[in-house]
């Protein structure tokens, strides 16, 4: 990570990005956001430790220790792990950094109000999940120890547990929201909850997996965009259209919004 990404801080980032962690030492979330570098300088942290440390998923890969100096040379100390302890679905938490970006007056987002869910566009990609193949039971985890629960078979029951459990409440959450604003079609979230074998691991790296999951993206872009069933919380696919058609008409609205501001700008 350090080789490929060098000393790119995160103030360097060619775009606006929010990286989810968590600190242990603190115990809560740590967010890194463009927004928030100039406030708090302390956060302009070399990537390469950002993403080292968003990726440590407790019992797969060892906590992450780093420090950063502020203009003052004051040291902040970060001991970090998964973000996804935290926020495994982190749309919410971007909603979030735009929404006070919003309340700030920013110039990027001078025609939207607060609470304009109409004038956001939320493309959510998920990581693919097991739901379908439903390998736990009460009666198997009624006998689990702590042993049991940090590893069964090929996987670690408790890391499933509360990832998922983060990633669809968010979901939900999104999905409640954009409803209610009558904005369904401009939520997006991509997702696969049957995938199985050796596709459903977060630690098998080799090449053969890596293809495979590609396949598993590609097949993706011809279903239908799934959305959650408020009532049962299961992915229901929509007769509409694709996720590639979706994933077209979004590149459409983001093209004519550009096209509106770039002449917007040039009346001024």
């Amino acid at each position: 990570m350090k080789e490929k990404l060098g000393n790119t801080r995160l103030g360097h980032a060619l775009t606006n990005v929010v990286i989810p962690t968590f600190d242990i030492k603190q115990l809560q979330p740590t967010i890194f956001s463009s927004y928030e570098v100039k406030k708090h300088p302390h956060l302009d942290a070399f990537l390469s430790d950002i993403c080292i440390g968003t990726s440590a998923a407790p019992t797969y890969f060892p906590a992450h220790n780093f420090d950063t100096k502020d203009s003052t040379g004051k040291v902040r100390t970060f001991n970090l792990i998964d973000g996804g302890v935290a926020a495994n679905n982190p749309a919410l938490i971007a909603i979030g950094e735009v929404t006070k970006e919003i309340n700030r007056g920013s110039p990027n987002f001078h025609s939207i109000k607060t609470v304009d869910y109409g004038r956001f566009l939320v493309l959510s990609l998920g990581t693919g999940s097991t739901k379908v193949e439903e390998k736990y039971t009460a009666r198997e985890a009624g006998r689990w120890g702590v042993f049991g629960w940090l590893t069964s078979g090929h996987s670690a029951p408790l890391v499933d547990v509360f990832t998922q459990a983060s990633a669809d409440i968010v979901d939900f959450h999104l999905s409640v929201l954009f409803k209610a604003h009558s904005s369904e079609q401009k939520y997006l979230r991509i997702q696969d909850d049957t995938l199985k074998g050796q596709v459903s691991s977060v630690d098998i790296s080799t090449k053969e997996n890596m293809e495979n999951l590609a396949k598993v993206a590609e097949g993706l872009l011809k279903k239908p965009v799934s959305r959650v069933n408020l009532e049962t919380g299961n992915l229901e696919p929509s007769k509409h259209e694709t996720n590639e058609e979706a994933l077209i008409r979004f590149a459409k609205l983001l093209s004519k919004e550009k096209h509106y501001r770039e002449t917007s700008s040039l009346q001024k």
